[in-house]
């Protein structure tokens, strides 16, 4: 699946079948769905699922957790708007 078709897939009522563990985590957060996304993303013990779990504190307000989490993600903190770091995870994660 492309970044364009995951972005129409918001549409729908649930992540598209088949999705990587961690796209289906960012389909719930652009959904309004924090919680949802941070129980997915915390279950996933990789770099990416570091980002993803950074990407979410951050977003929660949560600064010093995020640094953590970024730091375990092996990348810096970002400072880009939510969507656009939203964007850049999902399309790190969907070209694997």
């Amino acid at each position: 699946m492309d970044f364009e078709d995951f972005q129409r897939s918001l549409e729908g009522p649930a992540p598209p079948a088949g999705v990587p563990t961690l796209a289906a985590a960012l389909w719930w957060d652009a959904k309004g769905e924090w919680a949802r996304a941070h129980e997915i993303a915390q279950d996933v013990a990789s770099a990416d699922g570091a980002w993803v779990h950074a990407y979410l504190h951050r977003k929660e307000g949560g600064e010093d957790n995020a640094g953590y989490w970024y730091g375990q993600a092996g990348r810096p903190r970002s400072r880009s708007p939510f969507n656009v770091e939203w964007e850049e995870i999902a399309r790190s994660i969907l070209a694997k």
